[in-house]
Protein backbone atom coordinates (compact mmCIF):
# COMPACT_ATOMS: atom_id res chain seq x y z
CA UNK A 1 0.00 0.00 0.00
CA UNK A 2 2.94 2.52 0.79
CA UNK A 3 4.11 1.91 -2.64
CA UNK A 4 0.97 2.70 -4.36
CA UNK A 5 0.93 5.81 -2.26
CA UNK A 6 4.51 6.93 -3.04
CA UNK A 7 4.03 6.23 -6.89
CA UNK A 8 1.12 8.02 -6.85
CA UNK A 9 2.96 11.07 -5.44
CA UNK A 10 5.53 10.81 -7.79
CA UNK A 11 3.29 11.18 -11.03
CA UNK A 12 1.50 13.80 -8.64
CA UNK A 13 5.21 15.30 -8.29
CA UNK A 14 5.81 15.33 -12.13
CA UNK A 15 2.69 16.65 -13.46
CA UNK A 16 3.09 19.69 -11.08
CA UNK A 17 7.02 20.19 -12.12
CA UNK A 18 6.30 20.36 -15.63
CA UNK A 19 3.98 22.99 -14.87
CA UNK A 20 1.10 22.47 -17.17
CA UNK A 21 -1.49 22.62 -14.35
CA UNK A 22 -3.05 25.08 -11.94
CA UNK A 23 -0.50 23.70 -8.85
CA UNK A 24 -0.54 26.92 -6.17
CA UNK A 25 -3.47 28.22 -4.50
CA UNK A 26 -2.74 31.98 -3.35
CA UNK A 27 -5.49 32.88 -0.42
CA UNK A 28 -6.88 35.87 1.79
CA UNK A 29 -9.27 34.91 4.24
CA UNK A 30 -11.47 36.93 6.41
CA UNK A 31 -15.05 36.57 8.33
CA UNK A 32 -18.54 38.74 8.43
CA UNK A 33 -20.67 38.24 10.93
CA UNK A 34 -24.45 37.03 10.12
CA UNK A 35 -26.01 40.59 10.74
CA UNK A 36 -23.26 42.61 7.77
CA UNK A 37 -23.40 39.48 5.48
CA UNK A 38 -26.10 41.12 2.96
CA UNK A 39 -24.55 44.43 2.66
CA UNK A 40 -21.01 42.65 1.62
CA UNK A 41 -22.87 40.27 -0.75
CA UNK A 42 -24.41 43.74 -2.47
CA UNK A 43 -20.74 45.16 -2.87
CA UNK A 44 -19.34 42.01 -4.03
CA UNK A 45 -22.45 42.35 -6.73
CA UNK A 46 -20.78 45.91 -7.80
CA UNK A 47 -17.36 44.99 -7.90
CA UNK A 48 -17.44 41.20 -9.67
CA UNK A 49 -18.19 39.76 -12.79
CA UNK A 50 -21.76 39.28 -14.32
CA UNK A 51 -23.43 42.23 -11.90
CA UNK A 52 -26.83 41.75 -13.82
CA UNK A 53 -27.18 38.25 -12.44
CA UNK A 54 -27.33 37.06 -8.96
CA UNK A 55 -24.02 35.26 -7.49
CA UNK A 56 -23.94 31.10 -7.81
CA UNK A 57 -24.93 29.47 -4.68
CA UNK A 58 -23.62 26.24 -3.69
CA UNK A 59 -24.18 23.82 -0.80
CA UNK A 60 -21.21 21.10 -0.35
CA UNK A 61 -20.54 18.37 2.12
CA UNK A 62 -16.84 18.27 2.59
CA UNK A 63 -14.53 15.44 4.41
CA UNK A 64 -11.37 15.67 4.84
CA UNK A 65 -8.45 12.51 5.04
CA UNK A 66 -5.41 12.29 6.38
CA UNK A 67 -2.64 9.27 5.65
CA UNK A 68 0.80 8.45 7.07
CA UNK A 69 3.43 8.74 4.85
CA UNK A 70 6.21 7.44 7.81
CA UNK A 71 6.53 7.77 11.41
CA UNK A 72 6.82 10.96 13.48
CA UNK A 73 7.97 13.49 12.73
CA UNK A 74 6.75 13.10 9.42
CA UNK A 75 3.47 14.62 8.91
CA UNK A 76 0.43 13.11 7.75
CA UNK A 77 -1.04 13.17 3.88
CA UNK A 78 -4.14 15.60 3.99
CA UNK A 79 -7.06 14.88 1.15
CA UNK A 80 -10.52 16.37 0.87
CA UNK A 81 -12.94 15.25 -0.39
CA UNK A 82 -16.17 17.40 -1.44
CA UNK A 83 -19.86 17.07 -3.32
CA UNK A 84 -22.52 19.08 -4.13
CA UNK A 85 -25.54 18.43 -2.37
CA UNK A 86 -27.50 20.40 -4.55
CA UNK A 87 -26.31 19.20 -7.82
CA UNK A 88 -25.94 15.22 -7.48
CA UNK A 89 -24.91 14.63 -10.81
CA UNK A 90 -21.60 16.76 -10.63
CA UNK A 91 -18.39 14.70 -10.29
CA UNK A 92 -16.97 14.89 -6.64
CA UNK A 93 -13.72 16.58 -6.05
CA UNK A 94 -10.66 15.49 -4.74
CA UNK A 95 -8.64 17.98 -3.45
CA UNK A 96 -4.65 18.11 -2.36
CA UNK A 97 -3.88 20.97 -0.33
CA UNK A 98 0.19 21.51 0.70
CA UNK A 99 1.20 23.59 4.02
CA UNK A 100 0.56 27.56 3.70
CA UNK A 101 4.12 29.18 2.62
CA UNK A 102 3.97 32.69 4.72
CA UNK A 103 7.34 33.49 3.03
CA UNK A 104 8.29 37.14 3.89
CA UNK A 105 5.73 39.93 5.22
CA UNK A 106 5.74 42.10 2.25
CA UNK A 107 3.52 39.21 0.07
CA UNK A 108 0.17 39.91 -0.03
CA UNK A 109 -1.25 36.90 0.35
CA UNK A 110 -0.75 32.97 1.63
CA UNK A 111 0.79 30.70 -1.25
CA UNK A 112 -0.21 26.79 -0.71
CA UNK A 113 0.19 23.99 -2.83
CA UNK A 114 -3.30 22.96 -3.99
CA UNK A 115 -4.17 19.91 -6.92
CA UNK A 116 -7.80 19.61 -7.76
CA UNK A 117 -9.00 16.30 -9.36
CA UNK A 118 -12.59 15.38 -10.47
CA UNK A 119 -13.67 12.03 -9.90
CA UNK A 120 -16.14 9.31 -8.80
CA UNK A 121 -18.63 9.11 -5.97
CA UNK A 122 -16.60 6.38 -4.99
CA UNK A 123 -13.65 8.24 -3.89
CA UNK A 124 -14.34 7.68 -0.06
CA UNK A 125 -14.60 4.00 -0.82
CA UNK A 126 -10.68 3.82 -2.46
CA UNK A 127 -9.21 6.83 0.22
CA UNK A 128 -10.56 4.32 2.90
CA UNK A 129 -8.98 1.60 1.52
CA UNK A 130 -5.13 2.83 1.14
CA UNK A 131 -5.48 3.28 4.56
CA UNK A 132 -6.67 6.77 4.89
CA UNK A 133 -9.02 8.26 8.14
CA UNK A 134 -11.23 10.72 8.24
CA UNK A 135 -10.61 13.35 10.52
CA UNK A 136 -13.81 15.62 10.31
CA UNK A 137 -16.31 16.80 7.78
CA UNK A 138 -18.87 19.75 7.61
CA UNK A 139 -21.52 21.06 5.23
CA UNK A 140 -20.92 24.60 3.63
CA UNK A 141 -23.25 26.89 2.34
CA UNK A 142 -22.39 30.42 0.71
CA UNK A 143 -22.29 32.27 -2.68
CA UNK A 144 -19.96 32.16 -5.24
CA UNK A 145 -18.53 35.29 -7.15
CA UNK A 146 -15.64 36.02 -10.13
CA UNK A 147 -13.77 38.73 -10.51
CA UNK A 148 -11.49 38.07 -13.84
CA UNK A 149 -9.08 34.79 -12.48
CA UNK A 150 -10.45 35.85 -8.94
CA UNK A 151 -13.03 33.95 -6.75
CA UNK A 152 -14.54 35.02 -3.67
CA UNK A 153 -16.45 32.61 -1.40
CA UNK A 154 -18.99 33.86 1.23
CA UNK A 155 -19.98 30.75 2.78
CA UNK A 156 -21.20 29.77 6.17
CA UNK A 157 -20.23 26.10 7.78
CA UNK A 158 -22.37 23.77 9.72
CA UNK A 159 -21.36 20.83 11.79
CA UNK A 160 -23.19 17.62 11.14
CA UNK A 161 -25.75 16.88 14.40
CA UNK A 162 -25.72 13.01 12.92
CA UNK A 163 -23.08 11.29 10.63
CA UNK A 164 -24.29 10.99 7.18
CA UNK A 165 -27.38 13.13 7.29
CA UNK A 166 -26.37 16.38 5.77
CA UNK A 167 -30.17 17.93 6.61
CA UNK A 168 -29.64 17.91 9.81
CA UNK A 169 -26.85 20.78 10.95
CA UNK A 170 -26.01 23.28 13.04
CA UNK A 171 -24.44 26.55 12.31
CA UNK A 172 -20.57 26.69 13.69
CA UNK A 173 -20.56 30.83 14.32
CA UNK A 174 -22.59 33.48 13.87
CA UNK A 175 -20.49 34.54 11.34
CA UNK A 176 -19.51 33.91 7.74
CA UNK A 177 -15.66 32.49 5.72
CA UNK A 178 -15.16 35.16 3.53
CA UNK A 179 -12.37 33.70 1.02
CA UNK A 180 -10.17 35.25 -2.25
CA UNK A 181 -8.45 33.25 -4.18
CA UNK A 182 -6.43 32.08 -7.20
CA UNK A 183 -5.52 28.93 -8.64
CA UNK A 184 -2.59 29.33 -11.49
CA UNK A 185 0.55 27.55 -11.87
CA UNK A 186 3.92 28.10 -10.25
CA UNK A 187 5.46 31.34 -10.27
CA UNK A 188 2.69 33.73 -10.90
CA UNK A 189 2.87 35.70 -8.08
CA UNK A 190 1.95 39.15 -9.83
CA UNK A 191 -1.63 37.66 -9.16
CA UNK A 192 -1.25 38.45 -5.34
CA UNK A 193 -0.74 42.13 -5.84
CA UNK A 194 -4.18 42.25 -7.67
CA UNK A 195 -5.82 40.02 -4.91
CA UNK A 196 -4.48 42.78 -2.86
CA UNK A 197 -5.58 45.43 -4.77
CA UNK A 198 -9.28 44.05 -4.81
CA UNK A 199 -9.34 43.02 -1.07
CA UNK A 200 -8.84 46.82 -0.19
CA UNK A 201 -12.20 47.88 -1.94
CA UNK A 202 -13.75 45.05 0.29
CA UNK A 203 -12.73 47.35 3.75
CA UNK A 204 -14.29 48.15 5.97
CA UNK A 205 -16.59 45.58 5.64
CA UNK A 206 -14.58 42.80 5.84
CA UNK A 207 -10.57 42.49 6.44
CA UNK A 208 -9.29 40.14 4.11
CA UNK A 209 -5.42 38.75 5.01
CA UNK A 210 -3.08 36.13 5.29
CA UNK A 211 -3.67 34.03 8.35
CA UNK A 212 -0.83 32.46 9.98
CA UNK A 213 -1.95 28.46 10.66
CA UNK A 214 0.73 27.60 12.77
CA UNK A 215 0.56 30.74 15.40
CA UNK A 216 -3.18 29.66 16.03
CA UNK A 217 -2.35 26.36 16.55
CA UNK A 218 0.20 27.64 19.73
Amino acid sequence: MASQISTAMDSLNAAVKSNIIPNQEYLLQGSVMDSAVEVLLQRLRGLCDNVDSRPETFRDHEMCFSIRRGPPPEQPLSLRVRRALDHQDMPWQLRYIGQPELGDKSRPTIVRSSIDIATSSTVVEFLTELGCRIDFEYIVQGYMFRKGRMKVTVAKIFKMVQVKIPDNVEPISQSYLVELSVLAPRGQDAIAEDMRIFAEQLRPLVQLEKIDYKRLSH
